[in-house]
């Protein structure tokens, strides 16, 4: 895999259609990746969390922390090391306490802190299942999502609550994720949409597709795209959700649905999301990292590595429309995207042979002129 330092990969554009410089979103251009060959114990990248300096890295097999002031793994845990499983699919980190929170595939719930990890699994603990696919922090709880219902820790109190079918409309229990911001914990489910928790009042609310209609979305912008959900993220009082069926926007007010064949999204398989605002949402997909960067005017950036040449690649689009193509010696490490964080300015692609870090230095809300770069010239 290719090393990209800052501001030594070259970038060449391409104006595709006829576009205002003010009209085209920020492109990120400075990429930098890290595989096997730069320290990280497996290529398979399940989940990234960024808190400061450290960047948290899941793979298949370990844990790793990236030091972002120098850029270098300054260590690895394997189960000889302490970590009670391989595959870890979820990361968050406690505000209060720093403690990182490790949701385990088949090996339920871990805390690392002060050096040591503490284990929580089926037959220890209140967790309802030890397949966890997400891990959220709220105030003093720990929510984790699994394949048989959700389950939240005290760590005040120690104790345990579990969702399932029987207290929260659940009509299927297979959780794929959990997010919490703003009083609000939304889980994603398999089947039952997204589910939203009031931590005030202790009342659920669901989001389904109400045209009942698995095969396809019957009627445009009704609610939901699809069932079943893969991710919900909670920001400025705006819900998105991913699906394998597309995406979806809620400001309280008006749905809107997103699907490849009308937006800039290179696939309608979402694995995961990640929101910025109500305006800007990443979405992970199967075939590229889709980027809205202003619902108003369903302005899109694609991201996808071309497996030939192993250059990057970013398409501006309007609707379907194609404005600009943006060729980079580095980009993203692969096309087929598992998770990603975001924190500042900056991206973080989990992908399945390695992890992309997109870095926004002169990043800024909103739409951008264009990029610092010329056709066929260097940064």
């Amino acid at each position: 895999m290719a090393w990209g330092p800052i501001g030594l990969g070259l970038v060449s554009l391409v104006l595709v259609a006829q576009a205002s410089a003010l009209d085209l979103p920020y492109v990120y251009t400075r990429w930098k990746q890290f595989t096997v060959a730069n320290g990280l114990p497996d290529d398979h990248i399940f989940s990234v969390k960024s808190d400061g300096w450290r960047l948290w890295v899941g793979t298949e097999n370990g844990l790793a922390l990236i030091d972002k002031r120098t850029w270098k793994v300054v260590r690895t845990w394997k189960e000889e090391d302490g970590l009670p499983w391989r595959v870890i699919t979820a990361i968050d980190v406690d505000p209060k306490t720093g403690d990182v929170w490790l949701g385990l595939f088949g090996g339920g719930l871990a805390r690392f802190s002060g050096g040591r990890f503490d284990h929580f699994h089926q037959l220890n603990s209140g967790l309802v299942n030890n397949v966890v696919y997400g891990v959220a922090v709220e105030n003093d709880n720990i929510w984790a999502a699994t394949t048989a219902g959700a389950s939240r820790y005290n760590t005040v109190t120690g104790e345990w609550t579990i969702f399932t079918e029987k207290n929260a409309p659940m009509e299927e229990i297979w959780n794929y994720g959990v997010h919490y911001r703003d009083g609000k914990v939304h889980l994603a489910v398999w089947g039952s949409g997204v589910l939203e928790y009031d931590v005030k009042t202790g009342r659920w609310k669901e989001y389904l597709d109400p045209d009942g209609e698995m095969e396809i979305d019957l009627y445009r912008d009704d609610g939901i795209v699809h069932v079943i959900v893969t991710g919900a993220a909670y920001v400025e009082n705006t819900l998105w959700a991913s699906s394998y069926f597309g995406a979806s926007r809620y400001d309280g007010r008006h749905w809107r649905g997103y699907y490849n064949q009308d937006s800039g999204l290179p696939s309608d398989f979402i694995n995961n999301i990640r929101a910025r605002s109500a305006n800007e949402a990443w979405f992970a997909t199967d075939k590229g990292v889709g980027v809205i960067t202003d619902y108003q005017t369903n302005t899109w950036v694609a991201y996808t590595m071309d497996p030939k040449t192993r250059r990057g690649r970013a398409e501006v689009y309007r609707d379907r429309e194609l404005l600009r193509i943006v060729d980079m010696e580095v980009g993203i490490p692969h096309n087929f995207i598992i998770n990603l964080d975001l924190d500042g300015n900056d991206v973080f692609v989990a992908t399945a042979k390695g992890l992309g870090v997109g870095l926004g230095e002169d990043y800024y809300a909103g739409l951008r002129p264009e990029p610092r770069a010329v056709a066929g010239g260097g940064q």
